[in-house]
């Protein structure tokens, strides 16, 4: 499974981006995804998540009700909408992937719990 993000880019602080995640290889309509971001000397942490199972998402504090997850599983894709974006949204973004039955809410809030990993987008935020 290959994963290919895009959509980054610069923004003022206020504005809004859509990041986009591709996937070839395999079908993942059976896969729960997710997106990560990492900023420079930090840890990756956890953004959001979509199940496969009724698109539950999962949302980490510092972004939920500014961004959305989505997925298109007739594309293979999904989608990070995220608005009113402050400069502490800059950071490298990952759009993953792992199989539903193996998904651990554990794992994924530390950061991890994905089997497939793009190679990020970066996200600047200027002030």
């Amino acid at each position: 499974v290959q994963l290919q993000a895009s959509g980054g880019g610069l923004v003022q602080a206020g504005g809004s981006l859509r990041l986009s995640c591709a996937a070839s290889g395999r079908t993942l309509s059976t896969y729960s995804m997710g997106w990560f971001r990492q900023a420079p000397g930090k840890k990756r942490e956890f953004v959001a998540t979509i199940s496969w199972i009724g698109g539950t998402t999962y949302y980490s504090d510092s972004v939920k009700g500014r961004f959305t997850i989505s997925r298109d599983d007739a594309k293979n894709t999904w989608h990070l909408q995220m608005s009113s974006l402050k400069p502490e949204d800059t950071a490298t973004y990952y759009c993953a992937a792992v199989p539903g039955e193996h998904y651990s809410d554990y794992d994924v809030r530390q950061g991890g719990g994905m089997d497939y990993w793009g190679k990020g987008t970066q996200v600047t935020v200027s002030s």
